[in-house]
């Protein structure tokens, strides 16, 4: 009589579950040339531009003053996310002074890289909101801008015409919606169903993983790209794991920090872009 097979282990089933996961991005990650800055790119749907697969956000962060004390901390990491080969930048008039921030710092600069530039419409009515996407693109884009969202949704209907019919006119290049909160998700779901977007920002994390359910495979089946806010859950996935080391075998998907493991988790979903 044959022994029976042996029931995989818990660490057996996660290095499996995470590396089928992750197969994609490894896949990618070798038909990357070797040379210059090594990022994964994910193509967007709607076009297959190859975006890399690490953003940067800049809420709080960038609201800041003019003084040079308080700028240069940010040209440097501006500096530094560009070398890694980074590129998307994503901002809001929510944010206080942060996209004339970006915009400055971009100006002064000179890094040859161009980026690839994201904000959002944040207010209610037609002439309001072209006021305030006017003034988005002088600020941050000094005239130009890759992806323009609704933010929150505020508004949405009114809004959304108005980001077509710029597209249309080549004064954009992408549109989108988002929102932060999962009683909006029923709504962020229609919008990816219905609305031709080319972008949806949701948050998803180990910690939140409602997207899975149906605005991932609704964006996946829809050609949305998928830009994710809250990767590490506000902070709190750190706060979790402060102290804990990580597992031996992360080290098997090239995984040496919590953030590392937190992002690799969220790059494993096939219908995920971007990270921010």
């Amino acid at each position: 009589m044959r022994d029976s097979p042996r029931p995989p282990s818990r660490r057996e089933v996660l290095v499996a579950g995470i590396g089928a996961a992750l197969a994609p991005s490894l896949s990618a990650l070798a038909q990357t040339p070797t040379t210059g800055p090594r990022m994964l790119t994910r193509p967007i749907p709607s076009s297959g531009e190859a975006l890399p697969v690490i953003g940067m956000g800049t809420w709080q962060t960038f609201d800041v003053g003019g003084a040079a004390n308080e700028r240069a901390p940010l040209a440097q990491v501006l500096q530094k996310f560009f070398a890694s080969g980074a590129r998307l930048i994503d901002s809001s008039p929510m944010y206080g002074r942060s996209e004339a921030v970006v915009g400055d710092l971009l100006k002064q600069s000179g890094q040859q890289q161009t980026p690839f530039l994201a904000t959002k419409v944040w207010t209610r009515g037609k002439a309001e909101g072209a006021a305030q996407i006017q003034a988005s693109l002088q600020k941050m884009g000094h005239g130009r801008m890759d992806l323009m969202q609704v933010h929150n949704l505020l508004d949405v209907d009114v809004h959304l015409p108005v980001l077509r019919e710029m597209k249309a006119a080549k004064r954009i290049r992408y549109i989108g919606v988002t929102h932060y909160q999962r009683g909006a998700f029923d709504d962020l779901e229609k919008h990816i169903q219905g609305s031709k977007l080319d972008f949806v920002q949701l948050p998803y994390s180990l910690a939140m993983r409602d997207a899975e359910a149906r605005l991932l495979p609704a964006a996946k089946e829809h050609g949305v790209a998928v830009l994710v806010m809250e990767p590490f859950d506000k902070g709190n996935l750190f706060r979790k794991m402060k102290g804990k080391p990580l597992p031996d075998w992360a080290a098997e998907f090239d995984c040496s920090s919590w953030a590392q493991f937190f992002l690799k988790f969220i790059l494993g979903h096939p219908a995920v872009n971007c990270p921010i």
